[in-house]
């Protein structure tokens, strides 16, 4: 008898928010002209690779007072923090105690915009939702936010014996086409990057990176001498 399990894995997690259209279309026009108002609103200090045809903005957007962008803020952290009680086995008293300071930022992606490889130190989750995403072909793969695998090395040799291993156990890099009103939710060690964008259109999305505090706990005492 034999039993097969998965040794090592990496949670993605995927949410949609119902009857989102309003709420885009509130959020596209915000930042179109933000977009509009240039460095007031745009990143100072970018360290990814990306190209003139991205807008990145500053990573203060969850702290702006507009209600589409709380009604965002709020569906993400909802989702974030159902997902850190599955993953983890917490229940409710406990994330009550889960306390997140966060940075979150849109970017506007107009015909050939693209965005390096990269991860977010520092923080432990990290997000991606999809305000807009059309004006090119869906079966391409433009646009597509792609994981990269971490498991370097499962590429080292195949033969037909690895060749068609099946999820979680696949080769590859995970590549995804977001819709309007998914989310995303993954480690933020985890690298990816954005496929360039080849529509006609802009592609839209919000992304944010948290980190949690413990509410009431205690660094370790440290022995003296």
């Amino acid at each position: 008898m034999i039993k097969t399990t998965s040794a090592f894995a990496v949670p993605l997690v995927s949410a949609q928010m119902e009857d989102c259209e309003a709420l885009n279309a509130e959020l596209r026009e915000l930042f179109l002209a933000r977009e509009a108002e240039g460095d007031k609103y745009r990143n100072p200090t970018p360290y990814t690779y990306r190209n003139d045809a991205l807008f990145e903005s500053n990573f203060r957007l969850f702290e702006w007072p507009h209600d589409c962008v709380r009604k965002l803020r709020d569906f993400c952290w909802g989702a974030l923090y159902s997902a850190v009680g599955q993953v983890n086995g917490y229940d409710a008293d406990f994330l009550r105690r889960l306390h997140i300071s966060n940075e979150a930022w849109f970017h506007l992606t107009r015909k050939g915009g693209l965005f390096g490889a990269h991860n977010h130190p520092m923080h432990s989750w990290s997000g991606v939702y999809c305000v807009c995403h059309h004006g090119d072909d869906p079966q391409s793969d433009s646009g597509k936010l792609t994981f990269i695998n971490p498991f370097s090395t499962n590429t080292m040799y195949i033969d037909m014996a690895t060749a068609k291993f099946k999820p979680p156990f696949h080769h590859g890099h995970r590549m995804m086409r977001l819709a309007p009103g998914q989310l995303v939710l993954f480690p933020s060690w985890l690298l990816h990057e954005v496929m360039p964008y080849e529509g006609d259109d802009v592609r839209i999305t919000v992304a944010f990176n948290a980190r949690f505090k413990l509410q009431g706990a205690q660094p370790a005492p440290q022995p003296l001498g």
